[in-house]
């Protein structure tokens, strides 16, 4: 049986920027809402796009993924701009981040299926300081629409979102319908969850 690796490894083996290029749109409308100093951990990053965007900022950023293709794209990406990006390989349903060690962590798109989701979100909890922001955009349960998991045992809603944070205070928690135009992966209408959340 192949490995969700090895499905990305796949995927990401077919054509680069899978997911385009360009920061997530819902991360780059929280703009003047994110640090511009400080530390950054960006779970499930992909090719880099979040990842290399905080980097601009002037944040010290850390990219976890387990397809090593995605991770040397997110170096190559970084270089282009004359940034610099930790990328540390491992799955992130089972890695432990230094706890209470970052002003910011994203996880944009990381479907995970229900006995990974909540370990990975404590963990990425855990590891926000005082302070610290969190911003996560999913793929919402219930009609699937152009793109993003057939099931929904990967999908997430807000009920859900609420318990898996529930310890920090949530400054936003929207759902609906929304056009996404990030590469070919990414293309169409989709129903998808978005957290804007902080540690106290």
């Amino acid at each position: 049986m192949t490995s969700w690796r090895d499905r990305w490894q796949s995927r990401y083996g077919e054509a680069a920027w899978l997911f385009g290029r360009e920061p997530n749109a819902y991360l780059r409308s929280l703009d003047i809402r994110l640090p511009r100093r400080g530390r950054a951990l960006s779970l499930g990053e992909g090719e880099g796009r979040n990842a290399v965007w905080l980097a601009a900022r002037g944040l010290a950023v850390t990219a976890v993924d387990f397809a090593p293709i995605a991770l040397a794209r997110v170096r190559a990406l970084a270089a282009e701009g004359g940034l610099a990006v930790e990328t540390i390989e491992a799955d992130v349903a089972r890695w432990q981040p230094p706890e209470a060690a970052f002003d910011i962590v994203t996880l944009i798109f990381l479907q995970l299926s229900s006995d990974e989701r909540v370990p990975a979100h404590r963990a990425a909890m855990a590891a926000l300081a005082p302070g610290g922001l969190l911003v996560l955009e999913a793929f919402a349960r219930g009609e699937r629409g152009a793109c993003g998991p057939k099931s929904d045992d990967s999908r997430y809603d807000e009920a859900m979102l609420r318990a898996d944070f529930a310890g920090l205070e949530i400054l936003e928690l929207l759902s609906g319908t929304v056009l996404l135009e990030e590469g070919a992966g990414h293309r169409g209408l989709a129903r998808v969850v978005r957290l804007f959340a902080r540690r106290g």
